[in-house]
């Protein structure tokens, strides 16, 4: 196991990461001076695509998926298979709770898929087919992000059974799931009530957003 500084460092450095907020500042890009203000309140990927429209969105996706991957590979330059999940982990959380934005982020979607794509791609790239399925179907966002976070431990289970790290990559699997749904308790509330708000792929293709400040075409 990797000396217990560098395991350290990695946290620290994922956490760090994590506090870079794509869509806060993809948000001041196209003139919205904080994005939680706006629409959900969040300030993630699918706030962004309902206040902005896709190319802003699609921008703050990129940059919340590399952050994620990029404080996996970091941490397991340092610390090995622990060190990847935890400068991973804590990317997630830095992006969920960043101190730099008054612990008020995202919901880490985004970026725990940039850390699960360092864990194993074909987990990835299974939960991103399932996600797209999902929302493609039901409209719900919320949903496909919930049903991915379920679906995450249950594939580390069957992917990483030959791991010596098994046990550490389920466990922080469980606990990636566990956060998820954590930071979708309010939509959960709204979906049980029949209130949750579906993607309005029409009206979201109408918004036009500049570099500089923000145009909606009013139907």
């Amino acid at each position: 196991m990797a000396a217990w500084w560098r395991i350290l460092i990695a946290g620290i450095i994922g956490y760090a990461l994590g506090n870079v907020s794509s869509g806060i500042l993809v948000a001041k890009l196209y003139g919205i001076k904080d994005i939680r203000k706006q629409g959900s309140g969040n300030a993630g990927t699918t706030n962004v695509l309902r206040t902005l429209g896709w190319v802003p969105s699609v921008l703050t996706l990129l940059g919340d998926c590399l952050k994620g991957l990029i404080a996996a590979l970091i941490g397991k330059w340092l610390g090995g298979d622990l060190g990847l999940l935890v400068g991973g982990t804590c990317a997630v959380i830095g992006h969920d709770f960043p101190a730099a934005f008054g612990f008020k982020g995202g919901k880490g979607i985004a970026t725990s898929w940039g850390m699960i794509f360092a864990v194993s791609p074909w987990i990835a790239l299974i939960l991103l087919a399932l996600v797209l399925v999902i929302v493609g179907v039901s409209r719900y966002m919320s949903v496909g992000s919930i049903a991915a976070a379920v679906l995450y431990p249950i594939l580390t289970l069957i992917f990483k059974r030959r791991s010596a790290a098994y046990g550490l990559y389920v466990g922080f699997a469980l606990f990636a799931g566990a956060l998820a749904i954590f930071c979708h308790r309010a939509n959960i509330g709204r979906l049980l009530r029949g209130e949750e708000n579906r993607l309005d792929f029409v009206k979201i293709s109408h918004i036009r957003s500049k570099i500089g400040f923000r145009n909606k075409n009013k139907k």
